[in-house]
């Protein structure tokens, strides 16, 4: 059955009938039309059908409507309202904005101008009620409760988070990379007074020197070369919001100089302007560097490391809080079955040992980037296990293993050594389909030598290998 979108409902509030009527016929044919004769009429209809848009004249008997209008502010109803007068006050018009009118017009009325109005206030209001939703959505995705992470550590992080979220003082958030540094810096944002104010990040590794400037202050028309109109700059963009540098470290000494005078002042100005701009910015910045030594190094201003200082946020590494990888990776599968819709799959037990086990160099990135792996490798299984995950979490995690059973005294360094050389040429062995030559090629060995070494550790040809390959005919 075909789905049938259903019409915007305006309510007309007007003393005159053949008002009504009028506005009637020239709207019924794209709107459904709700009609009042006076002012507790139309917001006893109004409190009952709940419109999409109210067109209100301003002399009405009893209640007139600029009193209907400021009762349904005070109701908090922001549907969107015109105004309808029979003189061209300005005054009127005036105190109807004030009291949160979206527009006027004057009888009699032109038709065209009256669809326009209609049409265009209509859409404003769509455009600022899906805004909202939008922007309430971020906000409920960066709220303390739905950040992941039961250690210690983390918990110690969203303390800190709460305390200082909501206040102007600039914060430096350290860590590896990987670790949810920009992650933090939105959660700062969003839980603070700020959250409907712009959140604007900056990646300072990731753009050339020539073009930092520009991108942090603007420039105008003609300053340099290329500038064939004004730009407007990451400050400016982030006024009355939240500015995010990261890889902060990576700024060379003229803009350090620069961005400490923007921090102290307040203000600056655009590339090839003259003119100072106040902005109102909250500076939060991060980095995977070690900034005292760098500034040990005079490769970092002091002066400024004491500035963006003010708090420090340091993400310690997965590896470092392993209780919250498989958090995390329930997390991520849990987001891309919503995303995919497709039918429920978990992680198996020994998938999620393997995980906890593995090091994660490039952290919660990377375990993201697996678990993506491992959704797409597990189209047709009803749970995600260890042949679905990358060959380096293996190898990675039996390693770690080894280690540990070695430390504790459950194993002795001779058998680990020798359990660690089988998985390795096990490995080779697999990924070569079993072809001796091409495995000793990986690892670097003889022929006769890999052969020694799988009949010393028992490591035979599998029945079902799909190739065979003969013993050479002049020793190696």
């Amino acid at each position: 059955m075909e789905n049938v979108i259903a019409k915007k409902r305006v309510l007309l509030i007007d003393d005159e009938a053949r008002v009504r009527t009028s506005l009637k016929m020239v709207l019924e044919p794209l709107y459904d039309i709700l009609q009042a004769g006076d002012g507790h009429e139309g917001l006893d209809v109004f409190r009952k059908e709940e419109p999409d848009l109210v067109l209100l004249d301003v002399i009405l008997p009893g209640t007139d409507g600029l009193a209907v209008l400021q009762t349904l502010r005070m109701e908090g109803k922001v549907t969107p309202v015109i105004m309808l007068t029979g003189t061209k006050s300005v005054k009127t018009a005036v105190d109807a904005m004030k009291l949160g009118a979206s527009d006027y017009l004057s009888k009699p009325f032109d038709v065209d101008e009256l669809r326009i109005v209609v049409d265009r206030t209509l859409n404003s209001s769509e455009l600022e009620r899906e805004v909202k939703q939008l922007r309430a959505q971020v906000v409920q995705r960066y709220a303390f409760h739905n950040l992941i992470g039961k250690s210690e550590s983390m918990q110690e992080i969203y303390s800190k988070i709460e305390q200082v979220a909501d206040s102007r003082t600039t914060v430096l958030i350290t860590g590896e990379s990987g670790t949810g540094k920009e992650l933090v810096a939105k959660a700062l944002h969003y839980n603070s007074a700020r959250r409907d104010r712009p959140f604007i990040a900056l990646n300072c590794a990731a753009l050339p020197e020539t073009l930092i400037e520009s991108e942090l202050f603007g420039h105008e028309k003609g300053s340099f070369t290329d500038a064939t109109a004004r730009r407007v700059g990451q400050f400016e963009l982030a006024h009355t919001g939240t500015l995010f540098l990261d890889e902060i470290g990576d700024l060379s000494a003229v803009t350090q100089a620069k961005l400490l005078r923007v921090i102290q002042e307040r203000e600056f100005t655009r590339i090839g302007g003259v003119q100072s701009i106040k902005v109102d910015v909250r500076i939060v910045a991060a980095t995977n560097k070690n900034l005292d030594e760098l500034v040990r190094k005079g490769q970092f201003r002091e002066d400024l490391y004491y500035r963006i200082n003010v708090i420090s946020l340091y993400l310690p590494p997965l590896r470092e809080r392993s209780e919250d990888i498989p958090l995390l990776a329930k997390h991520f599968l849990e987001k891309r079955l919503e995303e995919e819709r497709r039918s429920r799959i978990e992680f198996g037990k020994e998938a999620l040992e393997l995980l906890t086990r593995y090091s994660w160099p490039g952290n919660v990135r990377e375990l993201e980037n697996f678990v993506e792996q491992a959704f797409i490798w597990s189209q047709h299984a009803t749970e995600i296990t260890p042949e679905h995950l990358p060959a380096s979490i293996k190898s990675d995690s039996r390693s770690t293993s080894l280690r540990d059973d070695t430390l504790a005294g459950r194993m002795s360094l001779e058998k680990a050594v020798m359990e660690f050389e089988r998985e390795i040429i096990l490995d080779a062995l697999k990924r070569t389909n079993y072809v001796q030559t091409h495995a000793s090629n990986l690892l670097g060995i003889s022929r006769r030598m890999l052969k020694y070494r799988m009949d010393t550790l028992g490591i035979g040809r599998p029945d079902n290998s799909l190739h065979s390959e003969p013993e050479p005919l002049v020793q190696e």
